[in-house]
């Protein structure tokens, strides 16, 4: 009598495992972890562990900023990769999913894997998995069907990527996973495209959120950073950290906008000054009258420090 599909799948599981293949893939190395450190059968058929009402409850509460900015983008998400039987998660950095998108047509077979609210998909749980495992690698990866450790899991795809907070800590994942037979590697790279986006536009809202009176700056490389009234950075994002060199130690206090970003630094007052009257005079649209009321100071006043320093902006008819 032939073995079950589980009993073949296992039995490839342990067949990679006793080679040197684990230290040549990503894939076998977290099979490694889910047999030997998480004690995992590949041939277990048990559902994914679910979280009471109440637990869910708490989990969402926890990360309400995530959830608030992931709104506009797991839409997004979903109108791009919903239509051919996929489902979008985002799951808190312990792998339980908190939101979710999908087809009410197919909710009963989602609920059935498991790609629920409330499941459990971290490593220790699921083995090797798109949400799981991405916690782990913390970058974009795709589990195809029998690439999961657990037999029960061979039938999804599921593509997923890291979430960072303003801080540059994991704050959750993002997942894309479809269960369709016939999902090919053409549509793979396509949701792990769409899925990338939706990751950092993510990211860039929960930025933006966690610095609301700060200027948002947009690096050469795609990193962001936060700059107050003074041009002072006071945040950066994982990105910019890594492009500008900025260290969580620097970063404990305010820099110079003007020192992590380079260009001609003018560090003293009176070349303040020549900025701060240049500025009000641009805003002002020329102005004078307007650009003194502005500053607080009389017209008077401003003409002469203007006059005391004509290169701060030639002076425009008032």
């Amino acid at each position: 009598m032939g073995r079950t599909p589980a009993a073949r799948h296992a039995a490839r599981v342990e067949a990679a495992l006793a080679t040197d293949a684990p230290a040549r893939s990503a894939v076998a190395a977290s099979w490694q972890r889910s047999s030997e450190r998480h004690k995992l059968d590949p041939a277990a058929s048990a559902v994914p562990r679910r979280l009471d009402d109440a637990e869910l409850r708490t989990r969402r509460d926890s990360v309400g900023p995530l959830l608030h900015a992931a709104q506009p983008s797991l839409d997004r998400l979903y109108q791009a990769v919903g239509g051919s039987g996929c489902c979008v998660l985002l799951a808190d950095r312990e792998g339980v999913p908190v939101d979710r998108r999908g087809a009410a047509a197919d909710d009963a077979v989602f609920r059935g894997w498991g790609l629920w609210t409330g499941a459990v998909w971290d490593e220790g749980s699921e083995g090797t998995n798109g949400i799981g495992t991405c916690l782990i690698e913390h970058r974009l990866l795709t589990i195809h069907r029998d690439q999961h450790f657990l037999a029960k899991n061979a039938s999804l795809s599921c593509s997923a990527a890291p979430i960072w907070n303003h801080e540059a800590r994991l704050a959750g994942v993002l997942d894309v996973s479809s269960c369709r037979a016939d999902l090919t590697e053409g549509f793979v790279e396509l949701i792990r495209l769409a899925l990338t986006d939706a990751a950092r536009r993510i990211e860039a809202e929960v930025f933006r959120l966690a610095f609301p009176d700060a200027r948002i700056v947009l690096t050469e490389t795609g990193g962001l950073l936060a700059v107050d009234r003074d041009d002072l950075v006071v945040g950066a994002s994982r990105a910019a950290r890594a492009s500008l060199g900025l260290s969580a130690e620097r970063l404990r206090q305010p820099l110079p906008a003007q020192d992590v970003l380079g260009g001609r630094s003018c560090e003293s007052l009176d070349g303040a000054e020549r900025a701060v009257l240049a500025r009000a005079l641009a805003r002002a649209g020329g102005n004078v009258s307007a650009a003194a009321t502005a500053l607080g100071i009389s017209r008077a006043t401003l003409h002469r420090k203007l006059k005391r320093d004509p290169s701060a902006r030639p002076m425009p008819p008032s």
